[in-house]
C-alpha cells in the first residue's frame, strides 16, 4: 500500500515538473534543434552589425566610392538619411555584367582573400552593399568608361533584373526607406536633425581624410530644393599643404591658425596631421580625429596617448584639439577587428603610444611661449563697444615722433609724473632726448604696471598684457621640473613595507612596470602569491596611501595600458611649489624686474599657459586697438 502511493507520488510530481516552467530559462525539457539560416535572415544579422543607423550606410558608400579612385563625391540625404540617402562618384564605376556579383555576400574587388594583412583600401569584406539591400530599397546605377551603364535594384533582399541606364560615368548608389524591412530598428534612431548631425560627421572625417577629393554634402528632405550643408573643394599642392587647407575648410580657420604641424616617425610607425597649442583647448573631446593608413577611427589607445601628451598643460576638465594621422604597412595593423571598423590594433601598441606623445611634446615644447589667437579674439569681444551711431571720420595715425612731439607740446609736465602712474621710470630729460624706439622682442617691452598685478609691455606691432603671477608660476614649474628630470625623484624608504594583495593578473601586470615605477621613486617587489610590497614612496608626496596609490595605477594601466598617476601626483606637488614660489598679485615690480620676466617668458617652453591651461598673456594688435576706437 505504501510502496503504490509513494510511486503515485512520483508520478505526479513528474507530471506537474513537466507542466511548470523551470526556474532555469536556459536550461529546456526538449532538446534545440539546429537549423541553416536562410540567406534573407543571414544578410539582415549582418546589417546589424555593418548599419547601425544612416550615417553608417552613408560611412559605407562614400568610402566605396573612395576606393574607386572618385575625386568629385556627393552626398544626399532626406529625414536625416531615413527615408533617402543617394552617393554619385566619378569613380571607375562597375561593369554590368558584375552588378549581380557586387550584391552576393563577400564578393569583393579590393581583395583576393589570400592576406588579410595586407589591405590597402577602405571596404574589403563585401557586406556593405548585400547588408543594405536587405534592409532597405537599393538601386545602383553605374557605368564603366568605354561600357554602357546599367541599374540593377534590390528590395528587402529580392534582387531585381539588372537593365540599362542613362549615366555619363561613375556610380550613384540610392537607398531609399532604411530598415524598412526591419522596422523595429527604426525605433531605435534618433532624431532627424541627430542623424544628419551624424552624417555630417562622417563625411567630414572622411573628408579629413582625403583633401585632394571634393566632397558636398546636400539635405533634400521635403520639397524644397537641395540645401547644402557642407562643401570641400578639391586641395591642391603637398600632402602638408592640402591637409592644412581641408582642416581649415572642416574645422575652420581658428585651428588652422593656431595649430602645429606634426611629422615625426618612429620603427615603421610615420605620424603627420596638426595638434592646437594647449590655450586652443575644448570643453569635450569633440574635436579630435585620428586616423590610420587614412581610414577614420576611435581607438582608446590613440585617444588615451593623445590626452596623456597633454596631461601637463590642461587640467582634466579641458580637452585637446588635434587631427592626426598615422602611416605604416598595413602588416603593423590589424583593421579587422570591429565589424564597423572603427577599432584597430596595432602590433606593438606601446610603439604608436610612445610616438603620439613624443611628437606632441617635442611640438609643443618648440612652440615655446605662443599662446592662441582666440585669447586675443576674446579680449576684444570683451572690450569692443557697442556701435551706437555712424561711423565718426578720423584722420590718418600720424608717426611716432609726431605723436610724442604733440604729446610734450600739450604736456610738458606729464612725463615726470609717468613713473608714478605707470610704475616705470622715465629718462632724466626727456624734453631734449630723442625718442627711442622699442626693441623688436616678441612680447616687447614693458611700459607699466596695473592694478599690481598686470604688466603692460609694448611690441613693434601691438601691445601684450601679462598676468604675473601666473607667467612666473610657470617658469618656477618649468624650472622644477628639470631639476627633477636631471636629479631623478627622491625616494623615502617605509619604515615598515606596505603589503597590498591584488589578483595574480594586477600582479603581473604591475611587477612589468618595476623600473618605471621606480624611476619616479614608487618602489615595489614581488611578496609571495599575488601580494606586492611597497618599500619606498615619492619623498616629495610625504604620507601617503601606498595601497591606494598602487590601485589608482592599476586603474589606469587597464584602461590606458601605460599610468601617469605616480607623474602627474609628483608634478601637482610641483606646480603648487611653483604656485607658493612665484611672483605673488599685488606684488609692485621695477622695470628691470618686469623685463627680466618677458625675456625669461621668451626662452621658456610653455610658457604661455599656466599650470592648469590658461594663457599668461594677451596680445593686441594695433589695428585691433585702433578698431576699439573707430579708428580705422
Amino acid at each position: 500500500m505504501l510502496a503504490s502511493f509513494a510511486t503515485f507520488r512520483i508520478a505526479c510530481d513528474y507530471a506537474s515538473s513537466s507542466v511548470m516552467a523551470h526556474p532555469n530559462p536556459n536550461i529546456r525539457d526538449v532538446a534545440p534543434v539546429i537549423r541553416q539560416l536562410d540567406e534573407s535572415a543571414i544578410n539582415r544579422i549582418a546589417a546589424g552589425e555593418v548599419v547601425e543607423r544612416p550615417a553608417s550606410a552613408v560611412k559605407e558608400l562614400v568610402e566605396n566610392a573612395i576606393d574607386a579612385g572618385a575625386r568629385q563625391i556627393t552626398v544626399e540625404y532626406a529625414d536625416g538619411g531615413k527615408t533617402l540617402i543617394r552617393v554619385t562618384d566619378d569613380g571607375c564605376g562597375i561593369a554590368a555584367g558584375d552588378l549581380t556579383l557586387a550584391l552576393s555576400r563577400h564578393a569583393t574587388s579590393k581583395i583576393d582573400g589570400s592576406d588579410l594583412l595586407n589591405i590597402h583600401t577602405f571596404g574589403f569584406r563585401g557586406e556593405a552593399l548585400p547588408s543594405l539591400g536587405a534592409v532597405g530599397r537599393l538601386t545602383i546605377t553605374s557605368r564603366v568608361a568605354g561600357q554602357d551603364g546599367a541599374e540593377i535594384t534590390v528590395n528587402g533582399g529580392q534582387t531585381g533584373p539588372v537593365r540599362p541606364a542613362a549615366l555619363n560615368g561613375g556610380t550613384v548608389v540610392t537607398l531609399c526607406d532604411l530598415f524598412f524591412a526591419t522596422p523595429a530598428r527604426l525605433k531605435f534612431l534618433r532624431t532627424d536633425r541627430a542623424e544628419a548631425q551624424a552624417i555630417a560627421d562622417i563625411i567630414k572625417r572622411l573628408a579629413m581624410a582625403e583633401p585632394f577629393v571634393r566632397f558636398t554634402l546636400r539635405d533634400v528632405s521635403g520639397d524644397r530644393p537641395g540645401r547644402e550643408v557642407f562643401r570641400a573643394e578639391a586641395e591642391q599642392g603637398d600632402m602638408f599643404a592640402a591637409l592644412h587647407g581641408r582642416l581649415a575648410q572642416v574645422l575652420g580657420r581658428e585651428f588652422a591658425d593656431n595649430s602645429l604641424p606634426i611629422d615625426a616617425e618612429r620603427e615603421g610607425l610615420h605620424l603627420t596631421g596638426f595638434t592646437a597649442l594647449p590655450t586652443y583647448s575644448r570643453g569635450t573631446a569633440v574635436a579630435q580625429y585620428l586616423f590610420v593608413n587614412g581610414r577614420p577611427v576611435r581607438d582608446k589607445l590613440l585617444v588615451g596617448a593623445l590626452r596623456g601628451a597633454y596631461f601637463d598643460f590642461l587640467s582634466r576638465d579641458r580637452h585637446p584639439a588635434a587631427a592626426l594621422f598615422i602611416d605604416c604597412d598595413p602588416t603593423l595593423v590589424d583593421v579587422n577587428v570591429h565589424p564597423a571598423k572603427s577599432e584597430v590594433r596595432f602590433r606593438d601598441p606601446g610603439l604608436a603610444r610612445g610616438l603620439i606623445v613624443s611628437a606632441l611634446r617635442h611640438a609643443l615644447a618648440e612652440a615655446g611661449h605662443r599662446a592662441s589667437t582666440t585669447v586675443a579674439d576674446a579680449t576684444l569681444g570683451a572690450m569692443r563697444p557697442e556701435q551706437t551711431g555712424a561711423r565718426v571720420y578720423q584722420m590718418d595715425r600720424p608717426s611716432l615722433g609726431a605723436r610724442t612731439a604733440a604729446y610734450q607740446a600739450q604736456s610738458p609736465g606729464f612725463a615726470e609724473t609717468a613713473g608714478m602712474w605707470g610704475r616705470v621710470e622715465a629718462p632724466a630729460d626727456p624734453v631734449t632726448e630723442e625718442p627711442q624706439e622699442p626693441p623688436d622682442y616678441p612680447l616687447g617691452t614693458a611700459r607699466g604696471q596695473v592694478h599690481e598685478n598686470y604688466i603692460i609691455a609694448q611690441t613693434a606691432t601691438g601691445m601684450v598684457i601679462v598676468d604675473q603671477h601666473a607667467a612666473h608660476e610657470r617658469l618656477v614649474y618649468e624650472k622644477l621640473k628639470r631639476q627633477m628630470a636631471e636629479n631623478g625623484v627622491a625616494a623615502q624608504a617605509l619604515l615598515i613595507p606596505e603589503i597590498v594583495d591584488l589578483s595574480a593578473s594586477d600582479c603581473a601586470r604591475l611587477l612589468d612596470i618595476t623600473e618605471e615605477l621606480a624611476k619616479l621613486g614608487l618602489s615595489i617587489e614581488a611578496f609571495g602569491g599575488s601580494a606586492i610590497a611597497v618599500r619606498e614612496t615619492p619623498a616629495i608626496l610625504g604620507t601617503v596611501d601606498a595601497k591606494a596609490m598602487i590601485l589608482d595605477v592599476l586603474d589606469e594601466l587597464a584602461d590606458q595600458n601605460e599610468s601617469n598617476t605616480v607623474q602627474a601626483r609628483i608634478e601637482a606637488i610641483l606646480s603648487r611649489v611653483a604656485c607658493h614660489g612665484s611672483i605673488r598679485s599685488g606684488r609692485w615690480m621695477r622695470g628691470e624686474e618686469m623685463n627680466a620676466l618677458l625675456r625669461e617668458m621668451e626662452a621658456t617652453p610653455h610658457s604661455g599657459q599656466c599650470n592648469h591651461g590658461r594663457p599668461t598673456y594677451v596680445e593686441l594688435k594695433l589695428s585691433d586697438i585702433e578698431r576699439l576706437f573707430g579708428r580705422t
